[in-house]
């Protein structure tokens, strides 16, 4: 059920689910066992806005969130929303000097995070000119944010301030694989439109209760698992991290209905070994599916987890320029293994190299155009002109559509080889890795060659207590591809090298 009548800002989202579910818990916190009602979310984001507001945080500027997955990241997310600050999440995995370029680059008046990450912050505090508080969730800093047991009165309220649709919510910083990050600018209305036509393809309703174990700097663990329960009343659960023995626990617990993940996720769970009768003795009964995103699944990957768990993936594509999400697969027997799905809201189009329409089933450029599509890169015209173009965004990622409409990713255009002339696009290696049964990670990349130009190397994981030879793999491969796409080479690590949303960082793979 949407709100009604439906919101024009984020504030007038939380405000409004508030009053209409006072009592109803919003946020589940599994790892110590707290249960928030919608009124004593908002009662709690109150009055850290005001604390924002004491330390003269105004409309438009922005704080920057250095948390883990907690409740806390949850509350000061919204007290940014409801002042109209600016909320800049940042990555827990970042080092010192990318934290400094971030916090510089994004203006930020004020951090907020805890002891956990002092040690990579101190050392740069003091050379960020524009960084003028920094709040520490369980120091012993002047500057030090409480959130006690009890709401004092005078903190239940906050002064009315003007928001429109077009207003700049969030600042989420790119993870910089062509040249240095940039801040894409999300408004209130790109949030808003993105949960609706999230949680109207899906079906969602107030009933649902959505598990977040993606990172809550990531737009998927915003968006999906975030604003989109709240956008219809329902619940969501949130854990600090990922652990395949408590994961199933979580969902018996909470009765979660949904989840978001990536691919490295479920191929985890796929490689845990239960207790005999463990899985049979918790209740799944309420899980729908698993939302699957951020990088591609390999199909094989996809069938293996819902043969184990009987749980339907439901694959999507999105990106931080569109908010979050841009395609979904249709929840039911339409759905296509393998797809990203078809557009939930966006309108796409397939282009060559100068912007024309390619035919069906010809691989392209996936152009993006809709009410989710971002406001621009903060203090780059250059890239903001380059990414929406004549009024599409760019998304750099190649993929083509079929005759019933649904679109396939192939791979990022950056991630492309070329070699002797010939396109082989490094998706299509690694579904094809995927099926050999002694294997549970690839990873394939272009390296420097003399003759061709580039060459193919594929990086793998074994299963644990497997033992393979390059040659047997290699001979797997040359017997399924084209002589041209085959890897050359194999290394064998023991993981393969992952950002916080589960891409394989290829950039890292090159390097070695």
């Amino acid at each position: 059920m949407e709100p009604d009548p439906r919101p024009r800002n984020l504030r007038e989202l939380l405000e409004a689910q508030a009053e209409k579910f006072p009592n109803k818990t919003f946020l589940y916190f599994f790892d110590d066992a707290r249960a928030l009602s919608y009124a004593a979310v908002d009662c709690r984001v109150n009055q850290i806005a005001n604390l924002f507001l004491r330390l003269r945080i105004s409309k438009g500027q922005t704080i920057s969130l250095l948390l883990p997955n907690i409740p806390e990241y949850v509350l000061c997310y919204f007290a940014c929303l409801k002042i109209g600050a600016v909320a800049s999440p940042l990555n827990i995995h970042l080092k010192s000097k990318e934290i400094e370029y971030i916090l510089a680059n994004s203006e930020s008046r004020l951090l907020v995070t805890n002891q956990k990450y002092w040690p990579v912050v101190e050392p740069v505090r003091a050379s960020v000119s524009n960084l003028q508080h920094l709040l520490l969730l369980d120091g012993t800093s002047s500057d030090t944010l409480n959130f006690p047991r009890e709401v004092d009165k005078e903190s239940r309220e906050l002064a009315p301030i003007p928001l429109q649709s077009e207003d700049v919510a969030v600042m989420i910083y790119t993870s910089g694989t062509t040249g240095e990050p940039k801040g894409c600018l999300l408004t209130h209305g790109n949030f808003l439109s993105n949960a609706q036509e999230i949680a109207s393809w899906l079906s969602f309703s107030e009933k649902d209760r959505l598990l977040c174990v993606m990172p809550l700097f990531h737009v998927n663990g915003i968006v999906v698992t975030m604003l989109t329960p709240l956008y219809l009343g329902g619940s969501m659960v949130l854990t600090e991290k990922f652990s395949t023995h408590r994961f199933w626990e979580i969902i018996d617990r909470y009765q979660v209905t949904s989840f978001g993940s990536v691919a490295t996720m479920l191929s985890m769970l796929n490689q845990t070994h239960y207790p005999e009768g463990y899985l049979e003795r918790l209740d799944k009964s309420g899980l729908r599916f698993a939302l699957a995103g951020s990088a591609p699944v390999p199909p094989e990957l996809m069938l293996q987890f819902e043969k184990k768990f009987h749980c339907l993936v439901v694959e999507g594509y999105g990106l931080s320029e569109a908010t979050c999400r841009v395609t979904f697969n249709p929840p039911n027997h339409r759905r296509q293994p393998g797809s990203i799905g078809l557009p939930i809201g966006n309108t796409l189009r397939i282009v060559d190299e100068n912007d024309v329409d390619v035919p069906v089933g010809q691989i392209g450029e996936i152009l993006v155009q809709g009410a989710n599509v971002m406001k621009g890169y903060f203090k780059n015209p250059q890239a903001t002109a380059k990414a929406l173009h004549n009024g599409w965004l760019h998304t750099g990622d190649l993929g083509y559509v079929d005759g019933d409409g649904f679109y396939y990713l192939v791979d990022r255009k950056s991630d492309m080889i070329i070699r002797g002339g010939e396109n082989i696009y490094p998706r299509e290696v690694d579904n094809l890795l995927y099926l050999y049964p002694k294997i549970c990670e690839a990873a394939t990349v272009g390296v420097p060659d003399e003759l061709y130009g580039e060459e193919v190397k594929a990086f793998v994981v074994l299963k644990e207590g497997e033992i393979a030879s390059e040659e047997e793999i290699l001979t797997f491969c040359r017997e399924r591809l084209a002589d041209y796409k085959c890897p050359k080479s194999i290394e064998f690590l023991k993981e393969i090298p992952k950002g916080p949303t589960g891409k394989s960082l290829k950039r890292e793979l090159m390097k070695r």
